[in-house]
């Protein structure tokens, strides 16, 4: 009894480092992400369209992607 107690607690653990984990992944990504666009205007103030519109729909993948990894941690537990 004690170690299915155990083992649940462990998983519950293992469940909320994987969204956090996701989450600070996320957030350095979509810093990177804007940091590199932000780099590109500075060098190349004409393409600034064409560089947030990338810009904007790499950081939404970015987002879905770990989105679905806080969820996907939220079931387990």
């Amino acid at each position: 009894m004690i170690s299915l107690l155990a083992a649940e607690g462990l998983a519950q653990l293992g469940c909320g480092l994987g969204a956090g984990i996701a989450v600070i992944g996320a957030g350095m990504g979509i810093g990177k992400i804007g940091g590199s666009a932000m780099d590109a205007i500075a060098r190349q103030p004409e393409a600034t369209s064409k560089i947030q519109t990338n810009m904007i729909l790499t950081s939404a993948f970015v987002e879905g992607v770990a989105l679905f990894a806080v969820v996907a941690c939220a079931f387990l537990i």
